[in-house]
């Protein structure tokens, strides 16, 4: 698949995905085998070397499996570790993890995860598209993004943009913004929170999964956004105001569930024994 002039330049192993319209066998063989695989260490690692408190989990599970036919599923959430995804994503059922059509688009650092033939190789079979920072809402992997939702796909962002490391309250990018108000057909837009993979995979060497933490993680209602993109539409509204517009209530939404998160998993480490604390000023949470 040719590339766009100007788009992926910065690509060193060059556009990750054949045409998805029409994936080849060998893209499809190897996402079967690579998306179970990536799946089941998620689930061990998270749900049976780990706890999770999960409160509203179901609707999470039930928005991946039982949305309309052909209505596509944004969701969002905080991203405090590396690991983030795909951990998380064991909160899932078995079903949902070993199903290379059901699980999650993502964008990823191509800084990161597409440095060497083999990582692109890897990621790209695992759905993570390669987002370049800097270069802007209107790039390729974010166009790729907006085929796969046309199709009634799932696509999973972290709108903090990074690894937010000091845990503090971030402004979220506006590329959320744009894949709701540009998709051909308006997504359900889901938030969730987690609290506590920061203590799966610290952010400091040695990088080794721990065992043994709990994670809270807490999901938000479903967001619908028709008619506020209809009636942006209708009025001809600036696509930079509109994707603002979205990107703001996402954003509100994320806050107010980080502070039912942040109860929660306090609440949680009380009953444990453990004193903990929220993030404050940039403070990290943690232990004490």
């Amino acid at each position: 698949m040719a590339e766009p002039e100007g788009k992926g330049l910065f690509l060193r192993f060059g556009w990750p995905f054949p045409d998805m319209k029409d994936p080849p066998l060998s893209f499809r063989l190897r996402s079967t085998f690579i998306i179970p695989m990536v799946g089941t260490f998620s689930k061990i690692l998270l749900s049976l070397c780990n706890s999770v408190n999960g409160h509203n989990v179901e609707r999470l599970q039930e928005m991946v499996e039982k949305r309309p036919k052909g209505t596509p599923l944004i969701t969002v959430s905080n991203h405090y570790s590396c690991i983030d995804d795909p951990a998380l994503w064991g909160v899932l059922k078995w079903r949902h993890l070993w199903s290379a059509t059901t699980m999650r688009w993502s964008p990823a650092a191509h800084d990161i995860a597409f440095t060497r033939r083999i990582y692109s190789w890897f990621f790209s079979s695992g759905k993570c598209v390669p987002i370049i920072r800097g270069l802007g809402v209107y790039q390729q992997a974010m166009d790729f993004l907006l085929e796969r939702l046309g199709e009634g796909h799932w696509v999973h962002i972290f709108p903090e943009g990074k690894v937010n490391m000091t845990l503090e309250k971030m402004r979220l990018k506006w590329g959320v913004g744009r894949l709701v108000y540009d998709s051909s057909v308006c997504p359900i837009v889901l938030p969730f929170y987690h609290v506590g993979m920061d203590r799966v995979l610290p952010n400091h060497p040695p990088y080794i999964p721990r065992i043994g933490r709990w994670v809270t993680v807490v999901v938000g209602e479903p967001l619908d956004f028709r008619a506020e993109v209809e009636e942006m539409r209708r009025r001809n509204e600036d696509p930079a105001n509109a994707r603002r517009h979205i990107t703001d209530r996402i954003q509100e939404e994320l806050s107010h569930l980080r502070e039912r998160a942040e109860e929660l998993h306090a609440k949680l480490m009380a009953e444990k024994g453990e004193m903990w604390r929220p993030a404050v000023h940039g403070r990290k949470e943690g232990c004490v």
